[in-house]
């Protein structure tokens, strides 16, 4: 059977993907919105912070290449399966199941307010599910064609409409208010966990890479080109923001982008708008139901989850996973209807979490250095451990500082560490009665590469050693 393989484009387009969402379109307006074009310099460090997170995950990429389990399979080996099971279950599966089905949420609201269908506000979610779900069930090269349609369709609007912005070209009235409202570092500094969610995603190229063509190469250039991609389109809006939209209605704004879009250019502005959310969530859902499927199957390889996972259809695709994540976003979806108000509290929660998955990332890159210097690596973080050294206390000040309202942080801490000490109860169980293995001993790097074979799993189960 011939080998699908992926180009640079294709990996772009991924990186690009899940990262440009509704949800980044409220946080872009939020920050524009609070402290003006100056929110660009936050978007810049945050974006330098998150490519100190993709060289460290294509290092680890390099060090154990094709596997499927990216992330998980990268901390069984450099920290255990409690770790492991903690960040993977609540830094990607929960995280993005929940963002996910609120994206889709918010996305049904905007198609609602633009287009007088007889259609119920949910029922665009729910279609919308649907028809990516198919998309992905029928393999990676159908995965690769909408991916690839949607990113760059997605990324040219953006662009477009901010230039018009930008260049005050708009049918609307331009505004004349300042340009920024601070030049304070202390209150630019603080708004780098706003412009963090901005930039979150790019790593999900890394479950696609056994089916990607030189990718030693196409891997890590592909998230960092994927993120500079992102932070100058992301610029070019907020300089049109500027001149469309006051900054205080923009930051009050739930749905920031239709109010540009109608300021911009009246209601074909506000079409526009909800035409580039529509492909903002196809992006962001194909992205997530492709890569969680992925997640999956590698941890149900390593029974760090139930087996029916690892199952895979007639073009190679863990169909459970892409059903089951499906559904948990039309169920998100179904469940925050109609709490748009709550977006961006839900994106500095989900923040918190993807946060504390890149600090493991960067921890695994630092030991698994000690543990094999010579194992072989296609591709090393430059600079020795400053990267990852960086990235995690950048990272850690993040989530340090994740809100500016020390009531709002406080909320955010709770809420994450009761979700973390639920996970730690059931990883020591799952651990301790299906893995049978200890909860904090790292595993071979070779027995994890392994876990890749089908057969790893019979051995282990017919010898009684895994339940």
């Amino acid at each position: 059977m011939e080998e699908k393989k992926l180009g640079l484009g294709s990996v772009v387009s991924i990186s690009v993907g899940l990262v440009i969402a509704t949800s980044c379109l409220v946080s872009l307006g939020e920050g524009a919105g609070s402290i003006g074009i100056v929110f660009i310099f936050a978007m810049i460090i945050a974006c330098l912070l998150n490519m100190t997170t993709v060289t460290s995950l294509s290092e680890l990429n390099a060090l154990m290449p094709d596997v499927t389990g990216g992330l998980a399979q990268y901390t069984l080996a450099g920290l255990g399966p409690f770790p492991t099971l903690i960040s993977m279950v609540g830094g990607y599966l929960i995280c993005n199941l929940l963002s996910c089905g609120v994206e889709a949420s918010i996305f049904s609201y905007a198609m609602a307010q633009t287009l007088s269908l007889p259609i119920p506000s949910l029922g665009y979610a729910l279609i919308m599910t649907v028809v990516v779900m198919v998309a992905n069930l029928l393999g990676v090269d159908m995965f690769a064609k909408v991916q690839n349609v949607v990113a760059y369709l997605l990324v040219g609007s953006l662009v477009v409409l901010g230039l018009i912005g930008m260049f005050k070209a708009g049918t609307g009235t331009v505004v004349e208010q300042p340009m920024y409202m601070t030049t304070d570092l202390k209150d630019i500094v603080p708004m780098c966990a706003v412009a963090f969610w901005l930039f979150i995603g790019a790593e999900y190229v890394i479950p696609c890479a056994k089916d990607i063509k030189n990718a030693r190469r196409n891997v890590p250039l592909g998230m960092i080109i994927g993120l500079i991609v992102i932070c100058i389109m992301q610029s070019i809006m907020v300089l049109g923001f500027h001149n469309y939209t006051p900054w205080a209605e923009l930051a009050d704004s739930a749905a920031p982008h239709l109010l540009y879009g109608e300021n911009l250019l009246g209601y074909p502005g506000k079409l526009w708008m909800s035409l580039v959310a529509a492909l903002a969530v196809i992006s962001t859902q194909n992205s997530t139901v492709n890569g969680l499927s992925s997640i999956c199957q590698g941890m149900a390889k390593m029974n760090m989850m139930p087996q029916f996972f690892a199952k895979t259809n007639k073009y190679g695709v863990p169909y459970v996973g892409v059903i089951f994540t499906s559904v948990s976003i039309g169920l998100f979806a179904f469940i925050s209807d109609g709490s748009s108000d709550m977006i961006e509290f839900l994106i500095l929660v989900g923040s918190v979490f993807w946060m504390v998955s890149y600090v493991l990332a960067h921890i695994d890159v630092l030991v698994l250095r000690k543990r094999l210097p010579n194992a072989p690596r296609s591709f090393r973080s430059p600079g020795g451990i400053l990267l990852p050294v960086i990235g995690i206390i950048g990272t850690v000040y993040m989530i340090m500082n994740i809100s500016t309202d020390p009531v709002e942080r406080m909320q955010i801490w709770v809420l994450t560490g009761a979700v973390f000490l639920i996970l730690a109860v059931y990883s020591c169980i799952w651990i301790k009665t299906k893995m049978r293995m200890p909860v904090f001993k790292p595993v071979p790097l070779e027995k994890v590469m392994a876990m890749e074979s089908d057969m790893y799993y019979a051995v282990r189960k017919r010898r009684g050693i895994w339940k």
